[in-house]
């Protein structure tokens, strides 16, 4: 197992301060985010380095809460570069699973179908988007189990009423999903068990906890609320990802840090309301990230900018008002209960939403790259192209048959079997 070594056996920490860094980010607060295009170098590492030492409690909490603050007036805790280094040494200070173990749970699945390689997938947002809809990617997640390796990310909400493991923690498949069981130790068994995994913040990113007081203390989100999405602690088997970011400026700056990060497979999304998710009312902003052929990889990685609307998945659009705003935890896990067990008409406009949400991971991970359907059926496949070339239809064919053939909730119930005999 990665990560730090436990304080309790850990000789006492030495206070440093960051002064010299907090006066260099004064020169900054003066310009406008838009005016800052190139950051020293030597100053993102500082960044870095002061932010893993947030997680090591070596900078007094008056001085993390002056970084957080001055990082978000500079706006560069926006910066790819600063999201980069930062999401990097979030992760070398995270509690991580085995690579080789869980690498090798992964691939003795053989999940692979069409242009997905059978790798673990994430679809997640940032939140703070200010809408409040029902748990989408949550719900996404679960559907796109049905035929991927799902290590869904997640933490409680901070600025919704449902967060995601708060509405799992609600579900009843039969019994409550445990789900701080899942650790280091037990994740790389737990892909024998089920395709579906949900990976809660705190238990692998423990260093969040000494400044949790902190960033509820300041009048804006910080730079981890940002940091959740590109920290996924089963990053080392991650294949394909969608990310949701709280407002359309950040839609590049995430592709780059991505890319930066060498991810290879990776759509960025942000509907056109500032939302954090596909929007089901209207259009969507979008940079997907492809090194374009990944037979040969001999074409340089490179980001798709497109937008995409519901027509292109072959929908209705449905005003946001339809779809929120979210409910409480115990209300959002008896919708997404309805949702699981096939219990909503088919054109209900939370389902809609989901499916288009989890066919956009259907399509990153490559699974709709075929001329044979994913289920290993005869059902007849979609072959039409969409924006960017994504079999966009397709994916909303199999997300609805992840919900109508019972498997999304098999994987759901499977996931919560084996956290409860833990």
């Amino acid at each position: 197992m990665s990560g730090p070594v436990d304080s309790q056996s850990s000789p006492a920490v030495v206070a440093v301060t960051i002064n010299p860094l907090l006066k260099q980010l004064d020169r900054f607060v003066e310009q406008s985010p838009d005016d800052i295009d190139d950051v020293p170098r030597d100053l993102v590492q500082e960044i870095a380095l002061a932010v893993s030492q947030v997680f090591t409690k070596e900078i007094s909490p008056i001085q993390t809460a002056i970084l957080l603050h001055d990082l978000h007036l500079t706006g560069l805790d926006r910066h790819p570069d600063v999201l980069k280094e930062c999401a990097k040494v979030m992760i070398d200070a995270a509690y991580l699973p085995d690579e080789k173990k869980l690498q090798h749970a992964v691939h003795s699945r053989k999940l692979n179908h069409g242009k997905y390689r059978g790798g673990l997938c994430d679809i997640v947002g940032t939140g703070g988007d200010g809408h409040s809809t029902f748990n989408i990617s949550t719900a996404s997640s679960i559907l796109a189990s049905s035929l991927l390796l799902v290590a869904k990310h997640g933490n409680r909400a901070s600025t919704s009423r449902s967060g995601s493991s708060e509405v799992l923690a609600c579900m009843q498949a039969p019994n409550h999903p445990q789900l701080d069981r899942i650790t280091p130790e037990t994740l790389p068994d737990l892909y024998s068990s089920s395709n579906y995994g949900f990976l809660f913040a705190p238990t692998f990113h423990k260093g969040l906890g000494h400044i949790s007081g902190t960033r509820k203390e300041l009048p804006h989100p910080s730079i981890f609320n940002l940091l959740g999405p590109l920290t996924n602690p089963a990053n080392s088997a991650m294949e394909a990802r969608v990310i949701g970011v709280k407002n359309k400026d950040l839609v590049p700056v995430f592709a780059q840090a991505l890319k930066m990060n060498g991810v290879k497979k990776a759509l960025v999304i942000c509907g056109d309301e500032d939302l954090d998710e596909i929007s089901i009312a209207g259009p969507t902003h979008c940079a997907w990230l492809t090194d374009h052929d990944e037979e040969t990889h001999h074409r340089e990685m490179g980001i798709q900018y497109f937008k995409l609307a519901p027509e292109d998945f072959g929908l209705k659009r449905i005003p946001l008002t339809d779809v929120g705003p979210g409910k409480t935890p115990k209300d959002n896990a008896e919708i997404m209960h309805l949702l699981l067990t096939n219990g909503m008409p088919a054109e209900d406009p939370v389902l809609q939403f989901v499916l288009m949400n989890t066919a956009a991971l259907f399509v990153v991970s490559g699974i709709c790259n075929d001329s044979s359907s994913a289920f290993g059926d005869n059902k007849d496949v979609i072959l039409e192209h969409g924006p960017a070339g994504g079999r966009w239809r397709e994916g909303v064919r199999l997300a609805r048959q992840a919900v109508e053939s019972g498997k999304a909730w098999e994987m759901l119930q499977k996931y919560t079997e084996y956290t409860n005999k833990l």
